[in-house]
């Protein structure tokens, strides 16, 4: 009995790993079939849904339907407006929903889902535009589309070579990377992302707010205008951030002062004695407001090649600073 529980332990490990290994293969091959028919694929979703009115349904049935609801599910959270339609509902009255500025997907590796079909006619007279995800070229969907995807696998990961398994995956990815390249093409950024996940850990880091960040107070190494330039170092040196604002009597900024300007004043600074802060700082640096969104803060310093911000209110008065390390610390970056 034990014998022969170690045989079907050792074969049921042998099948798993079979099957891994062919979906794994199936998702291979699809990279290297990728053509232009995907990249008119994202641009064509790109001029449905980038005016406003348009989105994208996706449909299929049976373990598509699966497939097809999870694409759906990918393109709304990435920031492509998306929602899947079941094929027998859409026969039923929830066709009505499509309208000529939409896209839909139809999913099926067959091609010849009889319920994806029967609705073909009516998404034409439409007129909105039809992209199959399919693995035979030759099938009446992917005649009638006016794009395919190629979801093509060499076989199922079943012994049998009939339950849907390979090809299924194949189709998951696909969808997966019309995603992600939408995604990227729509410039969609993590804080995007973070609103239309309001429950998650994403959300409580992506919406963070720049005065949940930004170091204050005495934290902030600072120095008036006038000030001597040996003093203003021995201030940035202290407050670690590589860098010293500079304001008026009134704490409104001025200038800053930074590794970087030091290091292009370097030889005027040896030169010069008595020297002050206002002949070497950069004056108007670029700030953000308190209440701006920590992405922001990111989006501003990549921009920019910058390390550090300082932080104003509408005034233009000195609230705080950061840099990339206080972005790093509070899971921003």
């Amino acid at each position: 009995m034990i014998r022969g529980a170690r045989r079907a332990s050792a074969n049921a490990l042998e099948l798993a790993r079979s099957v891994l290994e062919i979906e794994a293969e199936a998702v291979r091959a699809l990279a290297a079939r990728l053509d232009g028919a995907f990249l008119a694929a994202v641009d064509l979703i790109r001029a449905c849904v980038d005016g406003g009115h348009g989105r994208v349904i996706v449909s299929g049935i049976g373990k598509s339907g699966h497939i097809a609801r999870k694409i759906a599910s990918t393109l709304a959270s990435t920031g492509t407006p998306a929602y899947f339609v079941h094929p027998a509902e859409a026969n039923h009255g929830d066709l009505g929903m499509v309208r000529r500025e939409d896209v839909f997907v139809a999913l099926s590796h067959s091609g010849h889902s009889e319920e994806l079909l029967s609705i073909v006619p009516l998404i034409k007279r439409e007129g909105a535009k039809l992209i199959a995800i399919t693995g035979r070229a030759d099938s009446p969907l992917a005649r009638e589309a006016d794009l395919r995807l190629d979801a093509a696998v060499e076989r199922e990961a079943c012994p049998l070579n009939l339950a849907p398994t390979a090809s299924t995956t194949a189709a998951l990815a696909l969808g997966d990377a019309l995603a992600v390249a939408l995604l990227d093409a729509r410039g969609f950024t993590k804080a995007d992302f973070a609103r239309s996940h309001p429950r998650g850990s994403l959300h409580r880091e992506a919406l963070k707010h720049v005065a949940d960040v930004m170091r204050r107070g005495a934290d902030v190494p600072a120095v008036r205008t006038g000030a001597a330039l040996t003093a203003a170092l021995r201030r940035m040196s202290e407050g670690g951030m590589g860098m010293v604002a500079v304001t008026d009597a009134r704490r409104r900024v001025k200038g800053i002062f930074t590794d970087g300007d030091l290091r292009r004043h370097l030889a005027r600074i040896r030169r010069g004695r008595g020297l002050r802060i206002d002949a070497v700082m950069t004056p108007d640096p670029r700030t953000l407001p308190p209440q701006a969104l920590a992405a922001e803060a990111v989006q501003l310093m990549e921009r920019h090649r910058i390390n550090q911000l300082l932080v104003v209110d509408a005034a233009g008065t000195l609230r705080g600073a950061l840099n990339m390390h206080d972005l790093f610390r509070a899971r921003v970056l």
